[in-house]
């Protein structure tokens, strides 16, 4: 409760610092879709940040890098989770929309998630194996609440910044300011934070039962009993680069994600559905450490 007053407080600060105007604008309308495919996500135009808040303890910036991301909405991802790699953009709000070029082998080279459906594929191989398609699309199974699953929604909560700075500003976590440090000639802010699987995912109150569950699992090989966070922010409060890393009985978590573009001109589209072949609906193994 004490952490969704202080957010509500940086939130009030960002409306009167913005005035009337609308923070992010309307979405502008997607292009017609065919019967049965799912919506693309269009670019839009870059939104308004809101203002920075007075508190700017290390828990007051966290919040308000927090509030940065939502408003973003989306941004272009390079990540390295366990035996997973890959880069593309990401959709969190206000529906979930991925476009990722993988790099790990084994797995088809391009995976796409718009909303309920996926597609899998993009490469010669895949076409050479569907008879010169290049698409397998799949919908995520229908959940216990009777709406259906996204797929790889265990992908894009371990790559959602919203899902890392609510674990990162959790009621009992200390944020430590660690210093200045330049990237690739940018100066960022470094943030650590100390947690654990259990209430990194008990955090994520906007998640269902089921996906917080998956994350806990996700986040604790072999039962890691800590989590360490490691959180970059630029002068505007973004998340640029995050690290999550832990240790268990028989696993170790070392994971990274970089965002750049936050609320840029980003798009992530289904294929032509001429290019697909519809194989049902499919469950997605968690996340391989």
């Amino acid at each position: 409760m004490a952490v969704r007053q202080r957010l509500a407080a940086v939130v009030a600060v960002a409306v009167l610092a913005a005035g009337c105007s609308s923070a992010a604008g309307p979405e502008p309308s997607s292009p017609p879709s065919t019967p049965g495919s799912p919506t693309p996500t269009p670019s839009s135009a870059s939104p308004t940040w809101p203002a920075k808040p007075t508190d700017r303890s290390p828990h007051g910036v966290l919040l308000s890098s927090q509030l940065a991301m939502q408003t973003a909405r989306r941004a272009k991802v390079s990540y390295r989770l366990g035996a997973d790699a890959g880069s593309g953009p990401l959709f969190w709000q206000p529906k979930t929309a991925l476009h990722v070029k993988r790099a790990n082998l084994g797995v088809p080279e391009q995976l796409i998630v718009v909303d309920t459906v996926a597609y899998e594929g993009g490469d010669a191989a895949t076409a050479a194996r569907l008879g010169g398609k290049h698409w397998e699309r799949f919908a995520g199974p229908q959940g216990p609440d009777g709406h259906r699953e996204i797929p790889y929604a265990g992908l894009i909560d371990l790559l959602n910044p919203v899902v890392a700075l609510a674990a990162a500003t959790a009621d009992g976590i200390t944020a430590q300011y660690i210093g200045e440090e330049k990237i690739q000639d940018e100066t960022l802010e470094h943030y650590r934070v100390v947690t654990d699987a259990a209430r990194y995912a008990a955090a994520q109150t906007q998640l269902s039962p089921a996906r917080r569950d998956g994350l806990r699992t996700a986040l604790a090989p072999g039962g890691s009993a800590s989590l360490t966070l490691d959180l970059w922010l630029n002068d505007k409060d973004q998340l640029v680069r995050m690290e999550r890393t832990g240790t268990g009985d028989s696993g170790r978590l070392d994971d990274s994600v970089l965002y750049s573009e936050p609320g840029g001109p980003l798009s992530a589209q289904a294929p032509a559905e001429a290019d697909t072949v519809d194989t049902g609906t499919r469950s997605v193994s968690p996340l391989a450490r």
